[in-house]
Formats: C-alpha cells, structure tokens, sequence
C-alpha cells in the first residue's frame, strides 16, 4: 500500500519505518526538519515511568521496560543505563514502604529485561553516591536503574534505519488538510494514498479540526520545561516537589544537570519556552534538595516541549501517557504516546494497518 505519515517526531520516524519494513511504500511528511519538536526537548530517559504505577498504568510501564532494554540493546551509541536516586526524607509525601512496592513491581514488569534491581541505602551511603545532597532529614535512599538518551541523535538514528528501509521523508512540507478517502493537501496541491496516518503529536488534533474532521480522543496539551545547570556527578535524582507529589528529576546530562520537567497547560499559539514562574519553580526544587544553592545566574540554557497527552484528568499530572489509534475510514489518527515506548506504538499502527486491508 501507498502510505503517507504526518509528523517527524520519534513517534512518526518510528511509525513510517515498521511500515516500510513490512512492505509498504511509504513518504513521510513534517512541516519543519525532522525531530524539531517535542521529541527532541524530553527528559533524555528511557524508562518505564516508575511514577505510572500509582496511576494504575500496569500495561504501559510493562511495555516501556521492555522497550527500554531494546534501546538500550540496540543503540548503545546513543544510550547508556543511569543509576538513580529517590532520597526520602521526614516531610516526603511517599513512604518507605510504599517506594518498595512500586520498586518490586518495577523489577517484577521489567523481568529478564531488567537492567539491575533496585536497593536501600541508608543516609551515609546515600550521601556517598550524591554529597551535595541536604543531609538534614534525610532517612536514605533507594538506588534504582532506568536509561538514558541522547534523544535528538538517537530520533537522526531511527531516520537513518527509515531511509535504508526505502521510506521518503520530506522535511519542510507542512500538511494543510486531510480527508477520510485518503487525500493530503500540501502547498502543491493535492496527493492521494490508500491510507494516511496522522501521528503529528501535538498537532494532530489541530489538524483534524483544520480539515473540518471530527476529534474522537481530545488531546490535554502540556509544556514541559527543563533547566540546564553545573553538574552533580554520575547519579540521577528522582525528587518530590515539595508539598506535592508531583516529580521533578535532577540528572546528569553531558557533564551538566538537566533539572525537569513542570507541567502546565499549554496552547499550540503560545510560545513553547519556559517562563519565569517555571524556572522558579525548578530552582526552588533543586535548592530544597542541594546545597549550594543555585541560583538564575547558574543557568547554562533552557528548553520546552509540549506533551500531547490523553484528556483524562483535570490534573494535568495524573494525565495518562497511554496513546490511542482511531480510524475514520481510509485515515488513522494516532494520539499521545511516550518517547520510550515510540516502537511499539508503530507496531500497532502496523497490525492496524494490515487489518484494515484485509
């Protein structure tokens, strides 16, 4: 079949190369350069979303951990296993025990792909693998392991499989409108495919309503910023925004500290960068957590992405990071999804893909 893809992002390369290795000819289309957007302002993790587990997103995080040891597999370039910490102190909202269930599950999802269990450390040894940590309060620690990624270079990676697997990908070439019969309107005018798959993350919604085509799953769009700033050393930090439960992680990043993410409300409109509040609010974690403390002036850069999450909660915290693929007859509009689990959200596209033909 004739296929076309909307959107350059990890979760459109990854789309367009299962189909071409299936058979398909297929041309993807992004109105920038590829991995321009989103996908290339994350967290730079590869993990399951240990956090997931309170939401109940058993199926997701066991899919993300299986993911994420093929990354890890396969692009070890590009990727590299992270130890983290999550301190717990006398005001955390989590208790000890409740960080061990969710670490035992996270083993048990992860089985024999796991990339090493977790463990308890109490304050000497937490503040051996972390100095700079706040020694006042602190009852330990658990070690933990998840991936790390350059996202950027490992998105170019997967564009390179795409164009070996005979995938044309066509940068600079935004989509106006898209019909159901499988028509796609481009500044030159009109193309047709015998099927269109719309992942343009944030976008995708946008474009929908554009081709005045009904919107089956709305989309909860969310900024996600991330501060760059001196580095701390070789472990990660899983940290509880203080009077929350909402996460903020500290990691090592190319010799720096990638301190993220904050989550607010965002409109395709707005300019997509972190505001002043944002970066407050992340220097306030971080100087709740280390000493010394940071300050504005320490900011080395900063960036934002914007989320295409699942409407599903009015917090957008607890939006879920599932992903959902709805057809309206020869179209097929994939909505959220995470960076980790990007291939496997292509396999589905694919089984949907090769149903809908027979």
């Amino acid at each position: 079949m004739r296929i076309a893809v909307i959107g350059g992002g990890i979760n459109g390369l990854c789309t367009a190369w299962q189909l071409a290795k299936a058979g398909h000819q297929v041309q993807l289309f992004e109105r920038d350069a590829l991995m321009q957007a989103t996908s290339r302002a994350s967290s730079k993790l590869l993990h399951g979303g240990l956090r997931y587990l309170e939401q109940g997103e058993f199926r997701l995080v066991h899919e993300a951990l299986k993911e994420r040891r093929w990354w890890l597999d396969h692009t070890p370039q590009l990727t590299r296993r992270l130890p983290l910490l999550y301190p717990l102190y006398r005001q955390s909202r989590r208790t000890r025990w409740q960080l061990k269930i969710g670490l035992m599950l996270y083993d048990l999802f992860a089985g024999r792909k796991g990339i090493g269990r977790h463990r308890w450390l109490n304050p000497t040894q937490t503040l051996r693998c972390s100095p700079q940590l706040q020694s006042n309060g602190l009852k330990g620690a658990y070690l933990f392991f998840d991936g790390q990624m350059d996202d950027y270079q490992l998105g170019l990676w997967v564009a390179a499989q795409c164009r070996q697997a005979g995938v044309d990908l066509v940068e600079h070439q935004p989509v106006l409108k898209l019909t159901t019969s499988g028509e796609l309107q481009l500044n030159t005018g009109w193309l047709s495919f015998d099927r269109i798959i719309n992942v343009a993350g944030p976008w995708s919604e946008a474009l929908l309503l554009q081709s005045g085509l009904p919107v089956q799953q709305p989309l909860d769009l969310v900024r996600g910023s991330h501060l760059l700033l001196p580095g701390l050393g070789r472990y990660g930090h899983m940290l509880e925004v203080p009077g929350s439960r909402r996460i903020v992680f500290a990691l090592p990043y190319k010799r720096h500290c990638l301190l993220g993410t904050t989550e607010v409300r965002q409109q395709l409109h707005e300019p997509i960068a972190c505001s002043e509040t944002e970066r407050d609010e992340l220097l306030a974690v971080y100087n709740q957590y280390f000493q010394p403390q940071a300050q504005v002036a320490d900011i080395l850069d900063s960036f934002a992405g914007v989320r295409p999450l699942l409407k599903s909660s009015a917090d957008s915290s607890r939006a879920s990071r599932e992903y959902s693929l709805h057809w309206q007859q020869k179209l097929l509009t994939v909505s959220g999804g995470k960076w980790t689990t990007a291939r496997a959200l292509a396999r589905q596209v694919l089984t949907q893909v090769q149903h809908s033909a027979s």
